[in-house]
């Protein structure tokens, strides 16, 4: 009984931090976008900054689970970077019936998000 409590905890906390990470990503590209229309940034900018904002929230997220964690700490921020990049190819298939861009950036964008959840599970 005690280890579906367990189970369930460790759930809901990466539930709560996968909340944790999208409502930063919408912060942090509504920032963007605000910066967009102020600056009128080059396209080239802006997709820079879309990468840099999922590197810097997995990383985050990967610290926040690593702490939490106490051990094994590299493949929790393993599992949010790679539960993130889930999560964001499957509202982008869902809202746009397909998934964009080629399968290297695709494979780029998942290597990115799973490494830097991993550095930062490493780091905390």
């Amino acid at each position: 009984m005690e280890k579906k409590s367990i189970d369930s905890g460790r759930v809901i906390f990466v539930l709560k931090c996968m909340l944790a990470a999208y409502l930063l990503t919408a912060g942090l590209l509504l920032l963007l976008a605000l910066m967009l229309y102020r600056f009128g940034l080059s396209e080239k900018v802006v997709s820079i900054c879309i990468i840099v904002i999922y590197i810097a929230v997995t990383f985050l997220a990967g610290v926040i689970a690593g702490k939490r964690a106490g051990e094994r700490r590299f493949l929790w921020g393993l599992a949010m970077g790679c539960l993130y990049f889930l999560i964001l190819t499957a509202v982008s298939f869902i809202v746009n019936r397909r998934v964009d861009g080629d399968i290297g950036n695709l494979v780029t964008v998942f290597l990115l998000c799973a490494g830097s959840g991993m550095l930062g599970g490493m780091i905390s």
